[in-house]
């Protein structure tokens, strides 16, 4: 049984009121304490949302920024009292995808989203007389995207609940659930899937250093489902392997190269080598949006750094020494090599990546 968005959450959506248009997203930061949603009504609190994690995980922060874009094009168009062309509108509209993408270089959705916002622009230009065609050819393809992605994660649920059997206990790790997707998630679908299938399973959740996804996030994702969890830190998951407590791991992805190669949460390469070395299958799960078919392998993946607060301090409290030195990539790439299967909404790809990921995105 696939489950509808799970009903207790709604991260990013397009809303029109009597005040205006509005991108609408749950505050992240503010979980698991307080529930709190954010109107977005210009693209300047676009980016600075998805820079400080308010909004995050791939496909929610793509989405995000296809609204961002149909948002900046919708200001400027009620801004301007004295009309504005369609070629001004399409200019910004560029500029403000541009903008959107640099906010988080290795989330590639985002990109694969913004452009998607463009070609319409680009590709479109004799269906476009005025600046509502613009508006409205905009807001359909943003709605679209989001569509596509609840679809998609209901999918990629169903091909991996198919990989869970009666009492697994499964280890997961940042948060790649319906917090990170409009969907029901991607490493989460198939958890929920198989739960709501009536399959009795357990959830190892890693806490996630160095913002606790896992702890906030997941880990309130699932209780909220009913779903036995026990939360860990992230060191702690080679034991548990060790004692032959996990079955199977299930991660997300924020760009796949095509020859399997993943880039996700720092800390998963982590995992997959435990893996390798406990002979448990590591499973990523993600749509064909997030597989970078420009790039051969892992190693040309842009590594975004973020700052170092978020490692010295813990809700705004030194934990460190002050002015230490500090490195805070965000992500890490594991080799293709420790990479049991890809779940797409397309089919499970297993290697050779390089051929099997080719012929699913070839496929229609």
């Amino acid at each position: 049984m696939v489950p509808k968005k799970l009903p207790f959450i709604r991260t990013v959506w397009w809303e029109e009121d009597e005040q205006g248009s509005a991108v609408r997203i749950i505050d992240q930061t503010q979980l698991p304490h307080r529930i709190c949603y954010l109107q977005l009504r210009h693209e300047q609190e676009v980016a600075e949302a998805i820079v400080s994690l308010r909004v995050r995980g791939a496909l929610a922060i793509g989405v995000t920024a296809a609204f961002g874009v149909l948002l900046a094009v919708v200001r400027l168009t009620n801004e301007r009292a004295g009309g504005v062309t369609t070629t001004e509108l399409q200019r910004h509209a560029r500029s403000v995808g541009l903008f959107l993408c640099e906010t988080r270089p290795t989330a590639v959705n985002l990109a694969w989203s913004v452009e998607r916002m463009l070609k319409c622009i680009d590709e479109g230009p004799h269906h476009i007389s005025s600046a509502q065609d613009l508006l409205h050819i905009l807001r359909n393809e943003a709605l679209k995207i989001a569509q596509e992605d609840q679809e998609a994660c209901s999918r990629m649920g169903e091909l991996g609940a198919s990989l869970i059997a009666e009492g697994d206990t499964l280890l997961t790790h940042c948060n790649a659930g319906a917090l990170a997707t409009t969907g029901i998630g991607t490493a989460l679908a198939p958890i929920y899937v198989a739960h709501h299938g009536g399959k009795k399973l357990h959830v190892f959740v890693d806490e996630t250093r160095p913002v606790l996804q896992g702890a906030r996030l997941t880990a309130w994702e699932l209780q909220q489902e009913g779903i036995p969890l026990t939360l860990i830190t992230d060191n702690m998951a080679g034991y548990f392997m060790r004692q032959g407590r996990i079955n199977s791991i299930f991660v997300g992805a924020d760009r796949i190269a095509v020859n399997g190669d993943v880039a996700n949460k720092i800390g998963t390469y982590s995992l997959a080598v435990l893996a390798h070395a406990h002979t448990i299958p590591f499973y990523v799960v993600a749509p064909l949006s997030t597989i970078d078919f420009s790039l051969s392998s892992g190693k040309d993946i842009p590594i975004e750094q973020r700052k170092p607060e978020e490692i010295t301090t813990l809700h705004g409290e030194a934990i460190a020494p002050i002015g230490i030195q500090t490195a805070n990539p965000a992500f890490d790439i594991t080799p293709s090599r420790y990479v049991t299967a890809i779940i797409t909404e397309q089919g499970i790809a297993r290697p050779p990546y390089d051929v099997t990921l080719r012929d699913m995105g070839q496929t229609p």
